[in-house]
């Protein structure tokens, strides 16, 4: 049998978890399928031919791709998935949004954000908050799953898969894509980022978030994250919130300014190669995590670093 991973893509460009993605699949030793669904599909197709790990490449093409839905996605997925024993993809919202779907449509379980896969159906996964490894046997004849792209290493480039056109099935009439809406950034997705500074309710203002972290992140070509407590009290916006409940970052260097370090934020960003801490509070948790901690008022030190830079 063979293994599924549903890519994610932009239209022009594979999201790069896709090639983490591929590297998890490995596990099962078995050959590896990348479905491409898109309106424009050559250019991602021939991204993931390349992909070391994958045997070939699927390609989905309709109109109405350019917007996917999550129903049409598993309108396409689930057909195939009687050819597979593994349909996996990175954990993202844009899986969470479509294999619970397929899960359902297949009648079997879903696993989100495995850690780590022990053996062909038995995993690792973070529960409360990520204070606990659960480890979790799934019998279903089909494992549908996503795996947390910081955990493995991105399959390497260079092969030259087989790339197969599939029937794709008209989009369902029971849902539509209509619009959306992007907040347009100079910096680096935070996602993506290499170098990551982060901004807590310290900061006490929305003001001084932009005044103090703002150039820091501009000097370090940096992506700006923050804390749920500063995304509530109105500091930064919804989509910068890294944790549990926002987006979880992985970047080789992560700079929290003014954060506690509450579990849930702790959860998103613990995965960070080196973490800089800087908190005026001595017994703050971030510090049990941090690399590198500095016990400083962030007003000061932080104009300076920055300056230094």
């Amino acid at each position: 049998m063979r293994t599924l991973i549903i890519a994610e893509h932009n239209g022009q460009h594979l999201n790069e978890q896709v090639a983490r993605a591929v590297t998890a699949a490995q596990q099962w030793q078995q050959p590896v399928d990348v479905l491409i669904a898109a309106a424009q599909p050559d250019a991602l197709a021939a991204q993931a031919a390349t992909l070391q790990g994958v045997s070939s490449v699927l390609v989905a093409s309709d109109a109405a791709l350019q917007h996917p839905t999550a129903e049409h996605l598993a309108d396409i997925i689930v057909p195939l998935a009687a050819n597979y024993t593994v349909v996996l993809a990175a954990h993202s919202a844009f899986s969470k949004n479509v294999l619970p779907r397929v899960a359902a449509l297949l009648d079997v379980n879903m696993l989100s954000d495995v850690l780590e896969i022990v053996n062909t159906n038995t995993y690792v996964r973070g529960i409360y908050a990520g204070n606990v490894l659960a480890t979790v046997q799934n019998r279903d004849a089909i494992q549908v799953l996503t795996v947390r792209g910081s955990k493995f290493a991105a399959a390497a480039t260079g092969a030259a898969a087989e790339v197969k056109a599939i029937t794709t099935p008209a989009a369902p009439a029971g849902s539509r894509w209509i619009s959306e809406a992007f907040n347009k950034s100079e910096r680096p997705a935070l996602t993506a980022a290499k170098v990551v500074v982060s901004g807590g309710r310290a900061l006490g203002s929305a003001d001084a978030f932009a005044q103090v972290i703002a150039p820091l992140a501009d000097k370090l070509h940096a992506a700006i994250g923050a804390s749920r407590a500063a995304v509530d009290a109105g500091y930064a916006p919804n989509d910068l919130q890294v944790g549990q409940t926002g987006v979880v970052v992985a970047p080789e260097l992560y700079i929290a300014v003014g954060i506690s370090g509450a579990i849930q934020h702790a959860y998103g960003m613990k995965d960070s190669k080196v973490v800089v801490a800087i908190n005026q509070d001595p017994e703050a948790q971030i510090f049990k995590i941090a690399d590198y901690g500095l016990v400083a008022d962030l007003f000061e030190v932080v104009p300076q670093l920055t300056a230094a830079l």
